[in-house]
């Protein structure tokens, strides 16, 4: 979006665009999310800027009226594959709290003086102010949606202590705290609190419309033990950096209510944005929608289920054996297979009700999945290899990983074929314009939606059309593919 674009947006007060780019005014020293209340300012005052970060950088602070970070995040990171976009996703699943910046540049293959060029650059801040916003975001949602303790809260948001806590939370919002918190009594809940656990409730934001069907694709995998699922709720235990994590989530009336619990403070907001991604409460549904609409037959489907989102991961490990242990058989057969390899789990310290094991790590399904896995003797040596190689750290893959990069790295190893990568690539990195062409349910889902079948090439052909969303457009295929035909009557 160009300048005049953006201020359009902000003089129209468009919520499509909150959390997309911040608008910082010169004459107040503040900067605003787009749908601000606030009168619009002359175009001479304003400078639009990509994060709130680079806003803070340049010496501007929060908005008290509109909060412009209690907003979605930018759809940015996953529909881009840049170093910008790959630092993104790795600084809010709290990489530079966990190893500093030269543990992010590492992992993105750069020194720290290039990485900081290239997003002070791409983004107008570097890793510390990226790293500082999103810790300040954390500790807003934590103040204004719990009742953790200040020095809690301060943790568990990546602060190293509760003086550069408050003086962030100060400078970011203009307000100390407690007065944080006390502009948003109205909107608490109560039952937060920490124990030997941390547990607490709150809502996610999200933009609308949000479609349901993701809970029902997360149902119909859950593994026993490790994951639940209804028509609007899922849960599941998780292994996060310091230690174990369970978390619930409802499709809410404002946003993605969540109830969480982890053993260890630092790796709450490493838990909350693995849960943005898993049910990418980031995406723009109307972006994507207003691309998919362009073809008659996929515009029904649209209206009929507005908002369809890509289910994300929460273990990149997980997400790829899953994945070979599903190809080529039924969604059924995989998790009844899946099943079988829980038994591999350990048991989990937050036993919950119906939940009492987290997934297997590789190093378990190495080790003893080979006698519980079935089906042709070479697919069983391809998953154990790959476990094998993911448990001692000669194959890594993660949110920094390009789909190019994923190409590279998986390829090469037996077992695993194009539609494989492209799997993982849209559930580990949100990877929004993938094709499975060769998916048996896709082209089924196709033919369901045009009446005719069609070859690969053909239907490869006409998804064209929906780029740079077509993961979004598999996704409705992929459910018009699972549904019931009703037969006619015969009499």
């Amino acid at each position: 979006m160009d300048f005049w674009q953006r201020y359009r947006a902000i003089d129209s007060r468009d919520t499509r665009f909150d959390g997309q780019f911040v608008t910082a005014v010169a004459t107040t020293r503040i900067y605003c999310r787009p749908s601000c209340p606030a009168r619009t300012p002359k175009p001479a005052n304003v400078t639009f800027y990509s994060t709130s970060a680079a806003a803070h950088e340049a010496g501007y602070r929060a908005c008290k009226r509109c909060l412009p970070e209690a907003v979605p995040g930018t759809p940015d990171w996953n529909l881009r594959s840049d170093t910008a976009a790959r630092a993104m996703r790795l600084i809010s699943d709290g990489e530079v709290d966990r190893h500093g910046v030269p543990g992010l540049a590492a992992r993105l293959g750069y020194s720290t003086r290039q990485l900081g060029r290239i997003l002070s650059q791409e983004l107008g801040a570097g890793p510390l102010a990226l790293a500082r916003a999103s810790r300040a975001q954390t500790a807003r949602a934590l103040l204004t949606a719990t009742e953790l303790k200040y020095s809690d809260i301060a943790f568990a948001s990546g602060f190293n202590s509760i003086r550069q806590f408050n003086e962030t939370v100060q400078e970011v919002f203009d307000l100390s705290p407690s007065q944080l918190r006390e502009r948003s009594r109205m909107i608490t809940h109560p039952e937060a609190g920490a124990g030997p656990h941390t547990a607490l409730s709150l809502t996610l934001p999200l933009r609308r419309p949000y479609d349901r069907g993701i809970f029902d694709f997360l149902r119909v995998r859950s593994v026993d033990g490790v994951e639940q699922a209804g028509a609007d709720t899922y849960s599941r235990l998780v292994r996060l950096p310091g230690g174990e994590g369970w978390f619930s989530a409802r499709h809410g009336a404002v946003g993605l209510d969540v109830s969480v619990m982890v053993e260890k403070l630092k790796d709450l907001p490493v838990l909350l944005s693995r849960i943005r991604r898993l049910f990418d409460l980031d995406a723009d549904p109307e972006a994507i929608d207003s691309i998919l609409c362009t073809e008659p037959r996929m515009a029904e489907r649209i209206r009929l289920h507005p908002g369809i989102r890509l289910p994300g991961a929460m273990d990149p490990q997980e997400i790829l054996i899953r994945a070979m242990i599903g190809q080529q058989i039924t969604v059924g057969a995989a998790t009844t297979g899946l099943n079988r390899l829980a038994e591999l789990g350990a048991p989990s310290a937050l036993n919950r009700p119906g939940l009492n094991r987290l997934f297997p790590t590789p190093a378990a399904l190495a080790e003893g999945a080979g006698s519980l896995l079935k089906g042709p003797a070479r697919r069983t040596s391809s998953i154990l290899r790959v476990a094998e190689a993911l448990a001692d750290g000669s194959l890594h893959i993660g949110v920094e990983d390009s789909p190019a990069e994923l190409a590279e790295k998986l390829l090469p190893l037996p077992g695993i074929g194009p539609w494989t990568v492209r799997y993982v690539a849209m559930r580990v990195l949100g990877a929004t314009d993938i094709h499975l062409g060769n998916d048996a349910a896709v082209r089924n889902g196709w033919a369901r939606l045009t009446g005719a079948a069609g070859s690969p090439p053909e239907a490869s052909t006409l998804l064209e059309q929906f780029s740079p969303w077509r993961s979004y457009a598999t996704m409705h295929l992929w459910r018009l593919a699972a549904k019931k035909t009703v037969k006619a009557p015969t009499s």
